[in-house]
């Protein structure tokens, strides 16, 4: 039987704001008598992309290739003075605190990378690990955005007018849609609200409308020749379907409609960095028509900034 009960990494928060302090106990139990104990905590983040490309398309033959990056964030160690040098049967807690670096990209997961933090307690001796635990954190990254981008590129309003084949060879009137924000700038846990205006003078109905929040996300890697490489991902994190009620087409169609943020998410980022990633945000409405194959969207950019005053450097 082991010397070592149980070891348990005990923290007050869920979700911690980089720069901030993480704080909390080690809390060892143990059977009997421990000499000359090793007893740590270590606050790590890391990020790793990893996927694999074709070589060679242009040619008859093809070569996978796997393309790989990888970033350590933080990396901090607690080592704990034993007094003594040697603990008793029983319970022992051990205080410990971190502070989380401030410019720290935000936990994130996804099928071709990830960035994760965790605290790591471990209890040994001067031969061999005894016990150890791991928890994960879920960390917010921070940001900042020039007023003069958000300006310059981040519209609130953008329409869009298309006309729409039906019966293989006939056009229909023009129809509009038109999608507008009350602001460019949102923070993680916030509601998007939106509004979408649709003239439709084709005579002919609307079946639905359906609005989806995606991350475009460019990953940047190098192959085994340490060239370097990018890939570019849209994905959906969430959609709302809005379906028109049938009846005689209605030639003006106004949707009001809201989606709420996760509380834990990436940042949009500012610039083209040297990160292993840069991330950016579209709100997508669709308009789909029962008449025929084709559908009507619009796209407008947004941010996700979380600005936090006072951070610890």
């Amino acid at each position: 039987m082991s010397v070592v009960k149980s070891i348990e990494l005990v923290i007050p928060k869920d979700v911690y704001v980089a720069g901030s302090v993480v704080e909390g106990q080690l809390v060892l139990s143990l059977h009997s008598t421990l000499v000359d104990p090793l007893v740590k905590v270590e606050l790590i983040g890391r990020g790793y992309l990893e996927w694999i490309e074709e070589a060679n398309v242009e040619k008859d033959y093809s070569q996978p290739g796997t393309c790989v990056n990888k970033a350590d964030y933080v990396h901090k160690t607690k080592t704990f003075k034993i007094e003594r040098n040697w603990l008793g049967p029983g319970v022992h807690p051990f205080d410990f605190h971190f502070v989380l670096p401030p410019r720290i990209p935000s936990t994130f997961t996804s099928r071709v990378g990830r960035i994760s933090y965790f605290l790591q307690g471990v209890c040994a001796t001067r031969e061999l690990i005894l016990r150890k635990q791991k928890k994960y954190l879920l960390v917010q990254g921070i940001s900042v955005f020039r007023q003069d981008v958000v300006t310059s590129e981040f519209p609130l309003v953008v329409e869009v007018e298309k006309a729409l084949l039906y019966n293989c060879c006939f056009k229909s009137s023009p129809i509009t849609l038109r999608l507008s924000l009350g602001q460019s700038i949102y923070a993680p846990g916030d509601d998007i609200t939106f509004t979408t205006e649709i003239t439709n003078r084709s005579g002919k109905s609307i079946k639905k409308v359906v609005f989806a929040l995606h991350s475009v996300v460019l990953y940047k890697a190098f192959n085994l020749r340490a060239e370097k490489r990018t890939l570019e991902q849209r994905e959906e994190m969430m959609r709302l379907e809005s379906h028109i009620g049938s009846g005689s087409p209605c030639e003006a169609t106004k949707i009001n409609s809201t989606l709420s943020l996760p509380k834990v998410m990436s940042v949009s980022s500012s610039c083209k960095s040297d990160d292993i990633m840069d991330v950016g945000y579209e709100l997508t409405a669709t308009v789909h028509f029962p008449w025929c194959m084709s559908t009507l969207a619009a796209k407008i950019p947004i941010i996700i900034r979380n600005e936090i005053v006072g951070v610890q450097e």
